[in-house]
């Protein structure tokens, strides 16, 4: 970190949040908790940060994951720690695994997508939970999953239903992105917890692994994904939020020791930022025991994304 950084950074505390207790930035950027699976929203001058939660006690075994949680900030440096906020226990037709999951807001409701096993078909599955503020109480929308391993028989896997990412279009219409080795989506009604016609398979994402995320920056369309394994980000562009979907390159290497990346892209206050996980939790990180990083992100003038660089100081506060 840079010594004028650093002085910045400093200057910064007396400003923290009052209440529930506050971490401040670097890469990672929570050191007293384990984050993965990153998604953001911005909402009335807020980034709201939602992520898993790794509790498994040591890398050798699998993921142990149970909830979700959520962080706040107005800067992208000091962040509110506000707690778990949804686990698997909130859907009774689950039983484990509280896998990567995503937050968006429609008509004043904010809508949880999240990836659960179910309890009685085989099978990861994807459940919506709602809530009338960012920070809940949540509550399960429908009662049984949204989409569920018996709808998607084009695999031989069960894990191949998740990672769900909403996206709404500029006339309206909602979008669920999701998948796992298949990379899919489908509309979403206008109560955001309906499919609303079949399920597509996408094309031109080579590679693909999972993590799909859906934006928009100008008039072009962006879909961001996982590929190989061990994982890098790779990306696509498009006219339409349909596709076609022309390939690009990869947009971030290896995410340190972790064998998973996963990754989320908001625009805030003029500026854009590559949100994602890595193992590089001191001392004991790793494929089960993630922690959530930030970069900045750079668009091209002819709208590519340049490669992003992975740093250890994080982001400079925004103004």
């Amino acid at each position: 970190m840079s010594i004028i950084r650093s002085f910045a950074r400093r200057a910064l505390l007396p400003l923290i949040l009052v209440g529930a207790p506050t971490v401040q930035a670097d890469n990672p950027i929570f050191k007293d908790v384990l984050t993965a699976d990153p998604a953001a929203m911005v909402h009335d001058g807020t980034v709201y940060l939602y992520t898993g939660h790794d509790e498994a006690k040591d890398n050798t075994k699998f993921y142990e994951m149970h909830k979700w949680l959520v962080f706040s900030s107005t800067d992208m440096v000091n962040w509110q720690e506000h707690g778990p906020k949804l686990s698997v226990k909130d859907f009774k037709w689950a039983k484990g695994d509280a896998w990567a999951a995503h937050v968006i807001e429609r008509g004043g409701k904010f809508y949880w997508y999240v990836t659960v096993r179910h309890a009685t078909i085989n099978g990861f599955a994807i459940g919506v939970a709602v809530a009338d503020r960012p920070l809940g109480p949540f509550k399960d929308a429908l009662g049984k999953a949204l989409v569920s391993n018996d709808m998607t028989t084009d695999t031989n896997i069960d894990w191949d239903d998740l990672d769900p990412a909403a996206f709404i279009d500029d006339d309206g219409q909602a979008y669920l992105f999701w998948g796992n080795t298949k990379p899919r989506y489908a509309k979403l009604k206008d109560n955001m917890i309906e499919l609303d016609g079949p399920i597509h398979s996408i094309e031109g994402l080579p590679n693909f692994t999972e993590a799909l995320w859906a934006h928009k920056h100008g008039e072009y369309y962006y879909l961001t994904y996982a590929m190989g394994f061990p994982e890098k980000i790779g990306y696509a562009m498009s006219k339409s939020i349909t596709g076609p979907w022309e390939y690009k390159g990869i947009l971030n290497e290896l995410a340190g020791n972790s064998n998973t990346n996963h990754q989320s892209i908001i625009e805030f206050k003029g500026r854009s930022f590559f949100i994602y996980h890595t193992g590089g939790h001191v001392p004991d990180g790793g494929s089960f025991r993630r922690s959530v990083a930030i970069d900045d992100l750079h668009y091209n003038p002819d709208g590519t994304i340049k490669r992003i660089v992975m740093t250890t100081e994080g982001v400079a506060p925004v103004k």
